[in-house]
């Protein structure tokens, strides 16, 4: 069981990235599977940003992120994508995908740095 997150980096503040979190192995068919980003910086709490539900695709973000991120998903690629414009120094973080279907799967993270 495996969620794979990539695409993090440096970027500079009013700058874009994509999140991908691509998913393998799970014990049910990834279309079940409510798929959340979640982010934490350091000395604080992780974070709820964004997510999206199952087949109808449902999706909820943080207050803070609201318009300026958007969560998807390619149930065929198994994969859901985070667009993320408008950076801000506050969004630095690292960027956890976490599946949830009964159980919880996390990936390892990937690292997002705003700042110019």
């Amino acid at each position: 069981v495996q969620l794979v997150e990539s695409g993090g980096g440096l970027v500079q503040p009013g700058g874009s990235l994509r999140l991908s979190c691509a998913a393998s192995g799970l014990a049910f068919a990834f279309i079940n599977y409510n798929v959340n980003w979640y982010r934490q910086a350091p000395g604080k709490e992780r974070e709820l940003v964004a997510a999206i539900g199952r087949a109808y695709g449902t999706t909820n973000y943080a207050d803070s992120v609201k318009g300026r991120f958007t969560i998807s998903r390619d149930n065929v690629k198994n994969t859901v994508y985070l667009q993320m414009n408008s950076l801000k120094p506050e969004d630095t973080a690292m960027y956890y995908c976490n599946a949830r279907y009964f159980s919880d799967v996390w990936g390892q993270g990937t690292q997002v740095t705003v700042s110019s």
